[in-house]
Formats: structure tokens, C-alpha cells, sequence
């Protein structure tokens, strides 16, 4: 199975790319046409939205908030985060819980 449009692997671990809702109604994260999209309730401001993007990514593929980082678009709704680890555990991490919830 071929990873999803929005996951790329590197020797470090993997990037992903996402679009981010801040101040949602309620925090989900949902993956469609090889995109993936978090609502989360938190401001965009002093890095809220970016720690609650981390926390609902963690909290989803079950890895420790930790191996997270936010590497691109601080500041902006679209973000790159950087997901340190064995790329191989992390993207069927990733294609299991798209199975599960896609």
C-alpha cells in the first residue's frame, strides 16, 4: 500500500502536511482526497494551535507528543510537522488509522 498524498518519508522519520482549523468547535482530525485537515479549538496565537495540532496528531496515531514538530507554517493554516522515528513504523502507523477512520 502506497503512503497518502499528504505523508512524505525522510532517514529521520516523516513529514506530514495538513491544513489546521483553529477555534473549531470541536477538535478532529479527518483525511479525504490526500489531504489531511485538523480542527482544533485553540487560538492561533502564542503557538496554541500549533501545540493542540501536536496533541490531537499524537493522540491519534498513538505516538508521544515528544516526536512532533512543527517545521513549517507557524503562523499559517497550512503546516508541515516533522514526526521523528523509523519511517516504515510510522507510516503504517498513519495508513492504519486512515483505514480505520477514512
Amino acid at each position: 500500500m502506497s503512503d497518502p498524498g499528504f505523508l512524505r518519508r525522510n532517514a529521520s522519520g516523516v513529514t506530514v502536511e495538513l491544513r489546521v482549523q483553529p477555534r473549531a468547535r470541536r477538535a478532529a482530525l479527518e483525511a479525504a482526497a490526500g489531504a489531511l485537515k485538523a480542527q482544533v479549538t485553540a487560538p492561533p496565537e502564542d503557538g496554541k494551535a500549533n501545540a493542540a495540532v501536536v496533541a490531537l496528531l499524537a493522540e491519534a496515531w498513538r505516538l508521544p507528543k515528544s516526536s512532533f514538530d512543527v517545521i513549517k507554517g507557524q503562523t499559517a493554516r497550512a503546516k508541515t510537522v516533522r514526526i521523528s522515528g523509523e519511517p516504515k513504523a510510522i507510516a503504517e502507523r498513519i495508513s492504519h488509522w486512515m483505514q480505520v477512520h477514512g
